[in-house]
């Protein structure tokens, strides 16, 4: 197992099952001895998976269809079946497979504990270990079955499962390794044979617990473990006495618990007979939760792991990491022949293979600490990754667990006194899109280029809150719908040359008024344009281009008196320039009040005969 501070088991979901495989290499290094049962080293290789007429077919095996499970094939291996859908129901088996373990080779005391515990652990044992990186110059090379699989080859669509069975993985492997772990799995993982148990409060036949109140399932479980470690134990150690059987036998149940909890779907041991000389080998196969892609997979293990090499392969099954480093393993001094603690250097090689559901990794593991025998093991370990398949239901994990560090306990929060507490949290409670600077959008007639308008005074603002603001652009004087800007309609009211009927005045007898700030004179008409006529004088014709001019009148027009209550009854002007509109009967010429002349209606009636026109065309 391989862990430090930037792969520790907090951020590294694959570190339990590293611990496992450390463990396993420390029991195989302090209990095989030459005493040990060895198949020949032939065993890895003595058929390939794909010249088996079963190994196309793994998926049509008449296997347990509800979680891992293996089974032996003769001249194949051990079938191994794991799936994501039915993970067990974790229940504790340890305790109770060692105590039946212990009944079963008639107590004793087993090497590295005390006997008069009453109990048995792991602890007593000194274990589970945890291996560290061993030296850059300790790795060994990724030998050439590994690089093999680098080449380019086609890969298997996974096969179609029904729907909520998850994702599934079956491989072989081959058969010189020793399962530990059992043919059924962990409790409530298979569809194994339940029996029927009669309560007992005291402890069965075996030695084990009493089944009173225990769940069934798990009392079967604990039941299949504890005859297939007794017999991996007999094949391992036929040669000798029953004590190195029921060592080996009693210390790997104490680890069942930490198999079961690492995710461990298989864990096995190996011990070959190569060329006269002892060989042993461990293999752990585990499942965990992983989000991240292939690639981004092998990117973090080449950076937190400098002394490995890792190669990225493409596996009938798909693409996968290879990862090649050396690993330094303590024995305990507990465990050891000699009592003195000690470490065994090991050369590792891990594959880390993603299931098509998105978020589940397999992980597969081989190691040894004899480096002669590297090669005879790369190939073994590469032929099980070529066997491996995939089935698949194909639904993705909505939400993969990504390895996160050990959460700190809670820092309890005091509750809200006020009314208003809870609106101090509003902006933690806030989405993600909605958080940031708030910011003003112009209106879709904004012009960045237009005059800035000056502002009120800021020392007003209820002036602004109260008028309206002053419109932009100038003043007009709007005349009234009866407006003569010439003074056609006004003629026949007026007196002309040679006409004796007086015009018609205003109320009172007072003179037109002139709205526009004007006075006529006595012996003269008002010229709009500008120009002045003599009184007496003929009409002169007017250019083309200007209005006729009206013969003047002799009566002068008295000044329009001021009407100095009117404008003070008016209400106050409201902001803005006034517009100044005249009324229905306004003359802007004067035209209407020509007649009003103040010597009296004869005077004005008839001109002097012998006063001298005076030509005066433009005043």
């Amino acid at each position: 197992m391989t862990q430090d501070v930037q792969f520790s088991a907090e951020a590294n979901p694959f570190a339990a099952a590293e611990q496992v495989s450390a463990t396993l290499g420390t029991l195989t290094d302090a209990l095989f001895d030459e005493h040990t049962s060895r198949h020949p080293a032939a065993a890895l290789s003595t058929l390939k998976p794909a010249e088996h007429p079963a190994a196309e077919a793994l998926f049509g095996l008449p296997l347990a269809p509800n979680g891992p499970v293996h089974e032996a094939l003769d001249r194949l291996g051990t079938v191994l079946t794991a799936g994501t859908a039915r993970p067990g129901t974790g229940a504790p088996v340890a305790d109770r497979v060692t105590t039946a373990l212990h009944h079963r080779y008639g107590g004793g005391a087993v090497r590295g504990a005390i006997a008069d515990r009453g109990t048995t652990s792991a602890a007593l044992f000194q274990l589970p270990v945890t291996g560290e990186f061993a030296d850059a110059k300790l790795r060994p090379p990724f030998a050439p079955a590994l690089a093999a699989l680098a080449a380019g080859q086609q890969t298997r669509q996974p096969v179609e499962l029904a729907t909520g069975a998850g994702a599934e993985v079956r491989l072989v492997v081959p058969p010189g390794f020793h399962p530990l772990t059992s043919p059924g799995g962990p409790a409530g993982v298979s569809a194994r044979t339940v029996p029927a148990l009669a309560p007992d409060a005291t402890g069965d036949a075996d030695g084990t617990e009493g089944t009173a109140g225990a769940d069934r399932a798990t009392v079967a479980a604990a039941a299949e473990l504890t005859g297939h470690l007794a017999e991996v134990a007999e094949e391992l150690f036929s040669a000798t006495g029953p004590e190195p059987r029921r060592d080996f036998a009693v210390i790997t149940a104490t680890l069942t618990d930490l198999i079961q909890d690492a995710g461990v779907r298989y864990a096995g041991v190996c011990a070959l007979e190569r060329d006269g000389r002892a060989s042993e080998a461990t293999l752990v196969i585990s499942l965990a939760r992983h989000p991240l892609p292939i690639t981004a997979l092998a990117t973090e293990l080449a950076t937190v792991r400098r002394h490995a090499e890792v190669w990225t392969v493409l596996l009938p099954a798909g693409p996968a990491a290879v990862l090649v480093e050396g690993r330094t393993v303590p024995v305990p001094g507990a465990l050891a022949a000699d009592g003195q603690r000690r470490w065994v250097v090991t050369s590792a090689v891990q594959a880390f293979v993603p299931l098509p559901d998105g978020g589940t990794v397999l992980c597969a593991q081989l190691s040894t600490a004899r480096p002669e025998d590297w090669e005879l093991y790369t190939e073994a370990f590469a032929e099980l990754l070529k066997s491996i398949q995939f089935g698949w239901d194909g639904e993705t994990l909505r939400a993969p667990v990504a390895p996160a560090p050990v959460a700190a306990p809670p820092v309890p929060v005091p509750a809200p006194s006020a009314p208003s507490a809870p609106a101090a949290t509003e902006p933690e409670e806030r989405p993600v899109h909605l958080r940031g600077t708030p910011v003003r959008i112009p209106p879709a007639d904004f012009n960045p280029f237009a005059p800035v308008a000056e502002e009120p005074a800021a020392t007003a603002p209820a002036a602004e809150a109260t008028e309206p603001a002053p419109r932009k652009g100038t003043p007009v004087m709007i005349p009234p719908p009866d407006f003569d800007p010439f003074g056609i309609s006004g003629t026949t009211a007026g007196t002309t040359a040679g006409t004796d009927a007086p015009a018609a005045q205003p109320a009172g007898g007072a003179p037109a008024p002139d709205p526009f700030g004007t006075t006529v004179a006595a012996e003269q008409k008002p010229d709009p344009f500008g120009t002045t006529v003599a009184a007496q004088g003929p009409a002169v014709p007017p250019p083309p281009s200007t209005p006729p001019l009206i013969p003047a009148q002799t009566a002068p027009v008295a000044a329009p008196t001021a009407a100095p209550t009117a404008a003070s009854a008016e209400p106050a002007p409201r902001k803005g320039t006034p517009v100044m509109i005249p009324p229905p009967d306004f003359d802007p010429f004067g035209i209407s009040g020509t007649a009003a002349a103040t010597d009296g209606p004869e005077a004005a009636a008839e001109p002097e005969a012998d006063a001298a026109p005076e030509h005066r065309p433009f005043g």
